[in-house]
């Protein structure tokens, strides 16, 4: 079977084209097949279709399952998540009962010493049968109890270790669900939970800006060239912004060829200097096949800018970048535009005109 291109996708039923293609392969209609196989024939992703190409006939769960785990990692969220809280919850479990274990202990050690207090208070018993008795008793039960304490140190040494493993494999999973695979920036899954974090603290969104950024005529990359030269596009504006901006600005692929930057601690004026020299770092890096030689020619950016303070929410903030956005397309593209409430009124008559 040969995957159908973007645009056939879009030229008949979808619903119809990945069912009957799931029918012919014989995959299970699970709501997470329904959407792997839904990319796969998208052709959005060429890498994907590929390796789903690959899998041939009657692929099993497990193979597919692979597959989305790599470009769908939200699908198989809850069964990770799950697993770490049995894990978590049984080496908890684990340490409540060498705790208990170890209470018993001392409760049995306590019982021995005063017994040994009643056996030195007697009066029926000479003092060196005492002293003897006692001692033994004493040596024998310290002992013991040291020797427990010992084991159950290194029981609960062991289990932090398990829970500390956990932790780490948590953090991991974390990272690649976050993650857009093709540029290895954050998603837009880490983009929205960090731009909701804004607003968290009312006094805060002060300090913060978000910039959007959209590839001029990307569409153009991929008809002209295909998509592994809009792939690389992609690359090339991803790794630009990571050597343009600091390491600890939060940079985001948020979905198709537009970017986001959150920054913190910054003004109007150090905003509006970020996002110009993001601009022209883009501008002014060439995109060439190193092989054939073939100029692909430049990649220019359209950026859109607003300020924390001029939103009262993240939706609110994103949509006001996101009118700054359309206003530098529709200028000439190649430009960055600062948000001003004057732009909704002009973006509301010429929305069909932005969005072409």
């Amino acid at each position: 079977m040969t995957v159908a291109p973007t645009n056939k996708v879009h030229s008949m039923d979808t619903a119809t084209l990945v069912l009957a293609t799931m029918r012919r392969r014989g995959i299970a209609g699970l709501p997470r097949n329904y959407e792997l196989v839904y990319e796969a024939l998208n052709a959005s992703n060429p890498t994907l279709t590929r390796q789903f190409e690959a899998l041939g006939r009657n692929p099993s769960q497990e193979e597919l399952d692979v597959l989305g785990k790599k470009v769908l990692p939200h699908h198989h969220r809850a069964a990770v998540v799950e697993g770490a809280h049995d894990r978590i919850s049984g080496e908890l479990d684990g340490m409540l009962r060498l705790l208990k274990q170890e209470q018993s202990s001392m409760e049995s050690y306590s019982k021995l010493l005063g017994e040994a207090y009643n056996r030195i208070s007697s009066k029926s018993m000479a003092s060196a049968e005492i002293l003897n008795n006692v001692i033994s008793v004493l040596t024998n039960a310290t002992g013991d109890n040291m020797e427990k304490g010992k084991v159950v140190v290194e029981h609960m040494v062991e289990r932090a270790r398990e829970m500390e493993q956990v932790k780490l494999e948590l953090d991991e999973y974390k990272r690649i669900a976050n993650t857009d695979p093709l540029t290895r920036l954050a998603n837009r899954r880490a983009f929205d939970e960090v731009l909701a974090n804004i607003y968290n603290e009312q006094r805060d969104a002060m300090y913060y800006a978000l910039i959007v950024a959209d590839i001029d005529h990307f569409k153009k990359f991929n008809d002209t060239y295909g998509h592994p030269v809009g792939d690389r596009v992609l690359g090339v504006v991803a790794a630009v912004m990571k050597s343009t901006l600091r390491k600890d600005v939060f940079i985001s692929r948020t979905g198709g060829e537009e970017f986001a930057v959150i920054l913190q601690g910054t003004s109007l004026e150090i905003t509006l200097e970020i996002a110009e020299r993001l601009r022209k770092a883009v501008e002014s890096t060439p995109l060439r096949n190193q092989k054939t030689g073939v100029n692909y020619g430049p990649i220019t950016l359209s950026l859109g800018i607003c300020m924390a303070t001029d939103a009262d929410s993240a939706e609110e903030l994103y949509n006001k970048a996101d009118v700054a956005l359309y206003t530098a397309k529709h200028s000439g593209r190649n430009r960055s535009q600062l948000y001003k409430p004057e732009l909704n009124q002009e973006f509301e008559k010429n929305w069909a005109i932005y969005k072409t």
